[in-house]
């Protein structure tokens, strides 16, 4: 048994910072962030929680799924931005929109919501679970050096959903660790034990850019080919796309590299910017709501990012 997807949603803050916004805030310009990262505006939350923003876009999947919380028989969150450690954030939304199932986050940075989504098709798998839940959700707005140009002006808040059921559309998946701390990461920061003597780090996104551009860009075209081979078809024989929206040159290198024209890969993050877990999901709803797919499309989801993690999936319309 596999799955399918019967309703997305997403959501990201009102407020809007664009490049000459943060051009009076750190030595930078639109020029410089435009042609290294490709992104032109964010959006940043200045009341919303990282749970808020899930609330809003599982609203949304489920409105457009045609079912009611209730009916919910799972919950699985990915965020490496969570208001606490405990509850989760899962445990948050399933109590803001009065579902009554099982709710859990999982962790895997930016590949996180494709990590969430194979974690519920296992589930579904095994029985038992008719409709689940999958969102990915972040407020990295929280996490950011705000005086480092390198990383504040990368990354954006939001969150996607996804709401799926039994079916036979998740054709084949794989998920990738390589286990580092070194490239990517956000420290938790300064705990309170007296008895702890270890230095720790400032809890910030610290990365380093040239080590996760060729990562990235090496992640997306090896699992791109690998789940194509898995699923018995050539890369050009998607539809579409979805990457995780880290850097516009690094989805334009593996376009060429896979032999795949640039406008088969949906792009947003001109608008948004990298919102980690929430990435794929927000894109993967606007390219559902836009209308552009058909039934029977093949399209591709991936992401890569912290842990270092990345994964890929293919899924039939």
């Amino acid at each position: 048994m596999s799955i399918r997807i019967i309703g997305t949603g997403s959501y990201v803050p009102e407020k809007t910072v664009t490049n000459d916004d943060l051009s009076q805030m750190v030595d930078t310009n639109d020029e410089w962030i435009t042609q290294r990262v490709g992104v032109k505006e964010r959006r940043v939350s200045v009341s919303e929680t990282t749970a808020d923003l899930a609330v809003k876009a599982a609203q949304r999947a489920i409105e457009a799924a045609g079912i009611s919380a209730e009916e919910l028989d799972l919950i699985v969150t990915a965020t490496v931005t969570g208001d606490s450690l405990c509850p989760s954030t899962a445990a948050l939304v399933q109590a803001a929109i009065g579902a009554k199932c099982p709710a859990f986050d999982i962790s895997s940075a930016c590949s996180g919501f494709l990590f969430a989504l194979d974690t519920a098709a296992a589930f579904i798998a095994r029985g038992g679970i008719r409709h689940a839940l999958v969102i990915g959700a972040e407020r990295l707005s929280r996490v950011l050096d705000w005086t480092d140009r390198s990383t504040c002006v990368i990354f954006g808040d939001g969150a996607g959903a996804a709401v799926v059921a039994p079916g036979d559309n998740y054709l084949v998946s794989h998920l990738f660790t390589q286990g580092n701390d070194d490239v990517l990461s956000i420290p938790a920061g300064k705990g309170n034990s007296p008895f702890y003597e270890r230095e720790e780090p400032v809890y910030k996104v610290v990365m380093k850019g040239q080590e996760t551009f060729r990562f990235a860009v090496r992640r997306i075209t090896d699992d791109i080919r690998l789940v194509s081979d898995m699923a018995g078809i050539t890369p050009d024989q998607l539809k579409y796309i979805v990457p995780h929206q880290a850097n516009s040159r690094i989805i334009d290198l593996a376009a060429r590299k896979l032999g795949i024209p640039m406008e088969r890969f949906v792009l947003n993050i001109e608008r948004y910017g990298n919102t980690s877990s929430a990435s794929v999901a927000i894109s993967l709803d606007e390219l559902v709501r836009s209308g552009a797919l058909q039934p029977g499309d093949l399209i591709a989801l991936c992401a890569f990012g912290g842990g270092l993690s990345s994964a890929a999936c293919i899924i039939r319309w």
